[in-house]
C-alpha cells in the first residue's frame, strides 16, 4: 500500500462542474500523527503507523496503548493504522495536502451490514416462479447431487450473513481537496456508512 492516510466518510454530495452534475464522496481526511516508523532492518518491513482522532476519554486506553503513544510522545487517539510508506518521521503531521486535485485513490473500508441475506439479495439469484402455488419463489434450488458426491461442495453459493466485509474501491478520481476544512472530495461511492473509517492511499 503506498502513502496514504486515515478518514472518516461524512457522506455523499454534488459538485457542479460547468454544466456537469459530479456525485462525491466527502470524507474527513486526517490530520494524522505518525506513532511510530518501521524499518526494514528492526521490523523487516518498512512503514509508517498513523493515528486518527485523539481520544478524549483516558479510561478508553489501555496501559499498553498510553505506553505505545506516551514513548512516541503523542496524546493517546482512538485508531492506528498502518501504510507501506517512508519518508515520514515519528511526530510529524500527515494531511489532507499530500493529495492533489485530479489524482487517483484507492479507498478501503468495512461495507455496510445488512444481516442474514436470502440467495436473491445476497448473489443475486433469479428464483422461482412468483404465482400458481409454484411454493419455489425465493428458494435455492438445487445444492448438489445425490449419489455422487453425496455433498456440498465447498463455495457453494448459500444464504447467510451479507456485508460487514472489508472492501477496497480502486481508481476514485479525487474533484477536490480542501486542506482548510482536512476534507477530501472524491468521484463516486466509498464503502461503509456515514462516520465509517475509511483508509485512503494513492492508486498503484
Amino acid at each position: 500500500m503506498s502513502m496514504g492516510i486515515i478518514g472518516k466518510k461524512i457522506g455523499m454530495s454534488q459538485l457542479f462542474n460547468g454544466g456537469e452534475v459530479i456525485p462525491v464522496t466527502v470524507i474527513q481526511a486526517g490530520p494524522c500523527k505518525v506513532v511510530q516508523k518501521k524499518t526494514v532492518e528492526k521490523d523487516g518491513y518498512e512503514a509508517v503507523q498513523l493515528a486518527f482522532v485523539e481520544e478524549k476519554k483516558q479510561r478508553r486506553v489501555t496501559k499498553a496503548q498510553a505506553g505505545h503513544f506516551k514513548k512516541a510522545n503523542i496524546a493517546p487517539h482512538r485508531f492506528l493504522r498502518e501504510f507501506r510508506a517512508g519518508g515520514l518521521e515519528q511526530g510529524q503531521d500527515v494531511t489532507v495536502e499530500i493529495f492533489k486535485k485530479g489524482e487517483f485513490v484507492s479507498v478501503t473500508g468495512v461495507s455496510k451490514g445488512k444481516g442474514f441475506a436470502g440467495v436473491m439479495k445476497r448473489h443475486n439469484f433469479r428464483g422461482g416462479p412468483g404465482g400458481h402455488g409454484s411454493m419455489f419463489n425465493r428458494a435455492p434450488g438445487s445444492i448438489g447431487a445425490s449419489a455422487y458426491p453425496s455433498r456440498v461442495l465447498p463455495g457453494k453459493k448459500l444464504p447467510g450473513h451479507m456485508g460487514d466485509v472489508t472492501v477496497t474501491v480502486k481508481n476514485l478520481k479525487i474533484v477536490d481537496v480542501r486542506p482548510d476544512q482536512n476534507l477530501l472530495f472524491v468521484r463516486g461511492a466509498v464503502p461503509g456508512g456515514e462516520n465509517g473509517l475509511v483508509l485512503i492511499s494513492k492508486a498503484e
